[in-house]
């Protein structure tokens, strides 16, 4: 049964098993006579522009990494057919217990699986710590201390109330193809900033100038305030 749904998990799908016992469960222990009775196949659908969007960001030199709760072949498999790159380095976050391998694992892995919310926020911090960026884009209420500790957070809008309280964006049409869009808009504030601040980066230079020279030749002043604009 165990190799049965491991290559269900390597074909992108979550596996649920339902079993039966006339037993009553104590303390989460499973009984000795529990008996199987099927399995339940699930699988995710990849919208059509996933693969483009990915490859959007790798083309803008972003790094792309999935963390999920779920089982971590699955999750790499479904990463595969996405678009992500390199989907098959991929670790079961339940085998990291300390912070050294967490750290060497976010350097080296793609994919994360198993992971618990805390483990979320220490990859975002792991990642930080290696003078990254990171933007971090979830849905639930596990994901809110990495939304917190990212640089930029970014929740859907069919997500919790606490991912969107907690996200600095929130895509109203929850969907990802947005990204692009958003990166582009903030290019262009950046750039409209950063030619107003040369503009007057040289204006003032201009003036310390004149006003150096003004000092030591003893003219006066060639320009009232409102010329400088000019």
């Amino acid at each position: 049964i165990t190799e049965k749904i491991r290559e269900y998990a390597k074909k992108g799908m979550r596996v649920l098993v339902v079993a039966h016992t006339p037993q009553v469960m104590q303390e989460n222990s499973l009984p000795a006579d529990i008996e199987l009775l099927g399995l339940v196949l699930i699988t995710d659908v990849i919208r059509k522009e996933a693969p483009e969007i990915l490859q959007y960001f790798y083309n803008q030199g972003v790094d792309l990494k999935v963390i999920s709760g779920d089982d971590p072949v699955t999750v790499s498999a479904i990463a595969a057919k996405a678009g992500l790159r390199h989907a098959e380095k991929y670790v079961d976050a339940t085998t990291l217990h300390t912070q050294e391998e967490l750290q060497q694992a976010v350097r080296t892995c793609n994919v994360f699986g198993r992971v618990t919310p805390r483990q979320k926020e220490q990859m975002v911090r792991a990642l930080q710590n290696d003078a990254h960026t990171v933007a971090m884009t979830g849905d639930g209420v596990n994901d809110v201390l990495a939304l917190k500790a990212a640089d930029c957070s970014i929740a859907m809008a069919s997500g919790s109330d606490a991912a969107k309280n907690t996200s600095n964006l929130v895509l109203l049409d929850s969907n990802f193809a947005s990204m692009p869009h958003i990166v582009n808009e903030g290019r262009r504030v950046i750039n409209n900033i950063r030619m107003a601040a040369s503009m007057f980066l040289v204006k003032t230079i201009f003036s310390m100038l004149l006003s150096v020279m003004t000092i030591f030749f003893g003219q006066s002043y060639p320009f009232i305030p409102i010329q400088l604009s000019i």
